[in-house]
């Protein structure tokens, strides 16, 4: 079980207090016995999560960043809601067992859902999983349809259809992600002209059906089984879900993906290993998600671009953070190199594009 994603120490101003959590749950959740231990999972720039410990039963705590009042951005509601009724057409959702609202008990809102224990892929596969180039295409793959299989579910169904507005998102999303970045552009940091102008120039109507977008589907945000490696058991991280054109979530995790012959300083932004042997190249990707989708992509450059420049946006607000001295993080110093990079790798994709 060593593989297992793993809880540590609480971070310093961090806390919660067992105490006031302890009788809240007892009074939501049946049959809660003992007293809860209280450990922090170290990943994630947004959300906090907690791991809580019965002596019988296993509880994820998930609260906004201390500070943060922005209750939009951190909608504990939203996300319980997400994963309470899209269980019923996903099950690789967590059961979310209670929302509290009474910032009393632990000084914001929060929610409760089950720990789903399972292995957590980060930059590298781990030896100990002895997965061979064919094993990793066959993980590769069953990614792949985990995300189809999300893009396909009825939203409708699963009382789901007020979530987002999926008319007009490709061109809502392109000028919210332009609009975004000129508020938090610095002095150092690209414009993104060209990029922009051949986005508004090439921008597809929307695809005619629309689905769920999870916003940030990568292999940091599944579960895999720790008995059977292969197998995908759940999927985290629904903060940012909505409804909308299933192609661009295609694009959002493409620009994630690092394959093996990307050159060394595109390598620098791996943060799952996209670039193992067995893994499928981005044009691979698309090809079989096309094919178990029953989607044909024609204009893949474009979704693949949108995504490089939403993850410049993302990358470039954090920068301006740290440019204005709201954060000390040194990690984010970095960010402005990764951003220029963003913009290069999108300059090249325009260049050998045949749209």
């Amino acid at each position: 079980m060593a593989l297992t994603d793993q809880s540590t120490r609480i971070r310093s101003g961090e806390e919660l207090d067992a105490s006031l959590i302890d009788p809240y749950l007892k009074a939501h959740i049946p049959g809660l016995t003992g007293t809860p231990q209280i450990s922090q999972f170290p990943g994630g720039a947004s959300n906090l999560t907690y791991l809580l410990e019965y002596p019988d039963q296993e509880f994820v705590l998930r609260r906004p960043p201390f500070g943060h009042k922005a209750k939009s951005a951190h909608d504990m509601g939203r996300e319980f809601r997400i994963l309470n009724q899209l269980r019923d057409g996903f099950p690789y959702c967590p059961k979310a067992y209670v929302h509290c609202t009474d910032e009393s008990v632990i000084g914001a809102e929060f929610y409760v859902m089950e720990r789903v224990k399972g292995i957590i892929l980060r930059s590298d596969l781990p030896p100990e999983l002895g997965l061979d180039a064919a094993k990793t295409e066959a993980l590769c793959k069953s990614f792949i349809d985990r995300f189809v299989e999300l893009h396909r579910v009825d939203y409708n169904a699963c009382g789901l259809g007020d979530l987002g507005k999926p008319e007009g998102y490709v061109a809502r999303q392109i000028k919210g992600w332009s609009e975004r970045y000129e508020k938090a552009l610095t002095p150092d940091a690209p414009h993104w002209e060209k990029v922009k102008a051949w986005l508004n120039d090439k921008m597809p109507a929307d695809h005619p059906t629309s689905s769920i977008v999870h916003n940030d589907y990568r292999f940091d945000n599944v579960i895999l089984d720790p008995n059977n490696p292969m197998q995908i058991i759940g999927v985290l991280d629904w903060e940012l879900t909505t409804l909308g054109d299933p192609l661009m979530d295609l694009g959002n995790t493409l620009a994630y993906w690092i394959q093996a012959d990307d050159p060394a300083p595109v390598q620098l932004m791996r943060r799952q290993p996209s670039h193992a042997p067995g893994m499928l190249t981005r044009r691979e990707f698309v090809d079989y998600y096309a094919e178990r989708s029953g989607i044909q992509i024609d204009n893949f450059d474009f979704y693949y671009t949108y995504g490089l420049f939403r993850l410049a946006g993302i990358v470039q607000q954090i920068y301006y953070r740290f440019f204005h001295g709201q954060t000390q993080d040194k990690r984010f110093a970095q960010f402005i190199h990764m951003n220029k990079l963003l913009e290069q790798m999108s300059l090249q994709v325009i260049a050998k594009s045949s749209l």
